[in-house]
């Protein structure tokens, strides 16, 4: 007697869709799961959401310094405008370096590296002679007047420690290279040079995040924990310094600790600018009270265009505005990472990373010591609060770790096979190419080739010689596959090339064997001495 099973409309027996795949069951998880698939499928992932990421910040950050920026910009200026006009100017020259750095090739940043140290060190050290300003009206003298602008130097020095570390620490990569030592060394004497001249300026907030880019080159590098755990109890002595000398500093610390504990006694104190922070966040909820409606910009919260414009975030675009800004730092800090890993050298990857984790690590240290976790340093929120060279060069910055993004392996082998983006084109962005050492020795092979091909008077360029020429100019085709990696056996040719001459070969000799008439032909003397055979019939 046979069984029947009873199935609803639409269902398969038990046991028939088990070999289905997450991505192809139905449901919602599946749809999403196909669509990550996808969209991490694609070889210019990291650089159009590094890109984009970059614009919406910016851009909210120059809508916000419009909102918060009026009051201030009335009571200080003849126009409710002058500020946010100046911010918005400086976005506009800060963008024009973000395309040139696109444009600019990641090789010539390795060779300018040294120049740039140099030119960095100049620069923190003019300074701290009389032509500085800014001790009288900020406390620290960080700023150098350059004609109609305002340069910071310290603001060029996180940059230029990045390419310098990713300079001098990527010459090693075995933990037993000599030369691996040596290099952590000269990265640590100039960055901890260039840490006390910038801790002199009396800018101590600014020495803090110097300090965690350098930190942030060193753990990327692979350095040895010891040394993380001695920079560490060099910060904690520093901090216990700091508290113990008083001043505006140590007041800082002791009301980071009230607050914590929520003991606000000196509001309109020491207490007072963290204090209308909080107001301003309280008063935002989850919805916030209306673009350009701030209470707190009327002269209640200091520093509300700079330091503090997260508070002014919360307060006119509630929760949600918070949450999309801190969204959007830790999505380019993913995307900035996972470029850095798919870099086509250790040179990039370094640079990447660097560049990620310094500016991520100052948006969160400024959201932090807003929301009350970490106490007031004065650090700007990066490509949102108002500012000038600074705003500059962060998008520069950003400029160069898009570029990175743009030379992954995948990218360039994508573009090569289906032509640049749109916006590309639109913006006169040449086609990447690869610039790693493996290139390099192709292209040397090529240039062999040829001079030896020049040499014999021959006409037609090899088949190896052709391909190390095709490599050296647009780097190696990931679409190639596993068997287009070098193959040292056989002086600079590649496994394809191989393949390709065996399987040609083996229908060679299948056709011979079909076609005596057709195989391997001799020469013409040879065709010429053989006898001529009678047919037989």
């Amino acid at each position: 007697m046979t069984t029947t099973s009873k199935l609803s409309p639409g269902r398969k027996p038990a046991g028939e869709d088990d070999d289905l795949t997450p991505d192809t069951r139905p449901g919602l998880r599946g749809r999403l799961a196909e669509l990550n698939r996808q969209m991490t499928a694609n070889p210019l992932l990291d650089y159009f959401m590094i890109c984009l990421l970059v614009c919406l910040l910016t851009g909210l950050g120059l809508v916000m310094v419009f909102s918060s920026s009026m009051t201030w910009s009335a009571r200080e200026n003849s126009s409710v405008w002058a500020e946010a006009t100046r911010h918005a100017v400086m976005v506009v020259i800060g963008l024009f370096f973000f395309w040139v750095a696109l444009k600019f090739p990641l090789g010539w940043i390795r060779r300018l590296a040294p120049a740039l140290t140099v030119l960095t060190t100049v620069l923190l050290v003019l300074v701290l002679t009389p032509l500085g300003t800014g001790r009288a009206e900020v406390g620290s003298q960080s700023w150098l007047p350059l004609g109609p602008i305002q340069l910071q130097p310290s603001e060029m020095a996180k940059v230029a420690i990045a390419v310098f570390g990713a300079w001098v620490l990527s010459r090693s990569r075995e933990k037993d290279d000599p030369r691996r030592l040596k290099s952590a060394w000269l990265f640590g004497g100039v960055a901890g040079a260039w840490f006390i001249l910038i801790a002199l300026q009396g800018d101590y907030g600014m020495a803090l995040s110097f300090g965690l880019v350098m930190v942030f080159a060193l753990f990327f590098a692979g350095v040895n924990m010891r040394v993380f755990l001695g920079i560490l109890v060099v910060g904690v002595v520093g901090i216990i310094a700091v508290i113990a000398a008083g001043g505006y500093r140590s007041q800082r610390f002791l009301t980071y600790f009230d607050t914590l504990l929520g003991n606000f006694d000196d509001t309109r104190g020491a207490a007072y600018q963290s204090h209308q922070g909080f107001l301003s966040l309280a008063d935002g909820s989850v919805f916030g009270v209306g673009l350009g409606q701030s209470r707190a910009k009327w002269f209640y919260l200091p520093e509300a265009k700079n330091d503090f414009i997260f508070a002014i975030i919360g307060e006119e675009l509630g929760l949600w505005g918070g949450a999309l800004v801190i969204l959007g730092f830790a999505a380019l800090g993913v995307f900035g990472l996972r470029a850095a890993t798919r870099a086509q050298n250790r040179f990039q990857a370094l640079l990447a990373a660097t560049l990620t984790a310094g500016v991520v690590s100052q948006a969160f240290i400024n959201i932090g010591y807003v929301v009350g976790l970490l106490p007031v340093t004065g650090i700007q929120l990066p490509m949102i609060s108002a500012g000038g060279t600074s705003t500059v060069i962060t998008l520069a910055s950003m400029g160069v770790l898009a570029a990175v993004a743009r030379h992954e392996p995948e990218a360039i082998s994508y573009m090569q096979n289906y032509g640049r983006p749109v916006t590309d084109r639109m913006l006169f962005i040449q086609e990447p190419g690869m610039e790693n050492d493996e290139t390099r020795s192709l292209s040397r092979t090529a240039r062999r080739d040829e001079a030896d091909e020049a040499a014999d008077g021959g006409a037609r360029r090899t088949r190896g010689g052709r391909e190390a020429a095709t490599a050296g100019r647009y780097g190696r085709p990931v679409t190639a596959g596993r068997d287009a990696r070098p193959d040292s056996a056989d002086g600079g040719g590649t496994r394809v090339g191989k393949r390709s001459q065996s399987v040609s070969g083996r229908a060679g000799s299948v056709e011979a064997e079909k076609h005596p008439r057709r195989g391997r032909p001799s020469s013409r003397r040879g065709r010429e001495d053989r006898p001529v055979q009678p047919r037989r019939r």
